[in-house]
């Protein structure tokens, strides 16, 4: 693929915090500048998502101060005068629901959804976007036509592991002991990730590990912070939990792993974490949540236990812990699900597939 094979695009986020759908932005935008297609990113002015890297595209702002705001939608509706895209993408409620193409724009407008939103800022779209098929069967479901709602995995960025000096001050850094066992959970500290449940079951678990101690390090922010590190206190394992806040680079955090953890709640729909622990090749503790039963398969490529169910957590940490032969195993399959199915290059040729197929309908 080449530049000149895509559809000119904008893509228009109007979120003010930093959560799934904007970094997923991030990373495709960054896509598609690989690519040389003629894309560019409009976001709310101010917002945590303006400062983020979106690949050399050029990036607009635009006012998204309220999801009724009839100025931000004349300035929507500005910028796609101007630019004329053949694409406007739109990622989250707010955007959706200000983007109103007029039909003189000859734009097809997609909204892609990563989760189980209410559908009334997204049903004046002229198609939709699902990252997983459970998530685009319940939009059929909820009267949108089949033939416009299409299905794309979201792809996982290729590993740049650092060095190993690099991960050296890494650890020296977090104080980890000589020794200990790493467990890491990436992720926002909101109720659908399950810090509590993942805080409960820590307490389940022995000073040690075979004669090893362990660590969780917890990568990411959010508003659940204080309660969980307050939690953590009661429970008596504050002095295992290592907090690094949000991280705008994870991979070192997945690279220091011994085992990833993932204890999200059913209402999870996606889970980023999945491939990501996936392509870092290392092994995958995750709760059954939405996502994780289409994605995952227990025993092969990740070991799946009950959400809300802290004695399986604990139960699946100790398993995996103590096997290394396991481990070895399910990073092997992980690996391979990545290459086959979510791969960078396959998800934007998927892509560029389906922009065609709408530019055509």
């Amino acid at each position: 693929m080449t530049g000149a094979d895509w559809p000119s695009s904008l893509h228009l986020v109007g979120s003010k915090a930093l959560g799934g759908a904007e970094h997923w932005l991030r990373r495709f935008a960054q896509a598609l500048s690989e690519q040389g297609a003629d894309a560019t990113v409009g976001v709310r002015a101010g917002s945590a998502v303006a400062g983020l890297d979106m690949g050399g595209l050029p990036v607009r702002m635009l006012p998204f101060r309220s999801v009724w705001d009839p100025l931000s939608r004349h300035a929507v509706t500005r910028l796609v005068r101007e630019l004329r895209p053949a694409i406007v993408q739109t990622y989250m409620g707010r955007a959706t629901r200000l983007t109103r193409l007029p039909p003189a724009a000859g734009a097809v407008h997609v909204a892609r959804l990563g989760g189980y939103y209410k559908l009334a800022p997204y049903r004046h779209a002229h198609a939709w976007v699902g990252n997983t098929r459970g998530l685009c069967d319940w939009m059929v479901q909820q009267g949108l036509p089949a033939e416009r709602v299409h299905h794309v995995y979201n792809f996982v960025d290729a590993p740049r592991p650092v060095p190993p000096e690099a991960l050296a001050v890494l650890r020296e850094g977090l104080r980890l002991p000589a020794g200990a066992l790493v467990m890491v959970v990436v992720g926002r500290l909101v109720p659908v990730k399950g810090h509590r449940l993942l805080l409960s079951a820590l307490a389940r678990l022995p000073a040690e590990i075979d004669a090893r101690p362990w660590r969780v390090v917890l990568v990411g922010d959010g508003p659940l912070r204080r309660e969980l590190e307050r939690l953590a206190g009661v429970l008596g394992i504050d002095g295992r939990l290592l907090w690094t806040g949000w991280q705008p680079a994870p991979g070192p955090y997945f690279q220091l792993a011994d085992l990833v953890v993932f204890p999200s709640r059913d209402a999870e729909t996606f889970g980023n974490v999945i491939p990501e622990a996936w392509a870092w090749r290392r092994p995958l503790l995750v709760t059954r949540f939405r996502g994780a039963r289409e994605l995952a398969r227990h025993g092969e490529d990740a070991w799946c236990v009950p959400c809300d169910d802290a004695a399986a957590l604990a139960d699946g940490m100790l398993r995996l812990l103590r096997d290394q032969t396991l481990r070895g195993s399910l990073v092997e399959q992980g690996a391979a699900r990545v290459a086959a199915e979510l791969d960078k290059s396959a998800i934007m040729a998927r892509y560029l597939e389906l922009y065609r197929h709408l530019l055509r309908a």
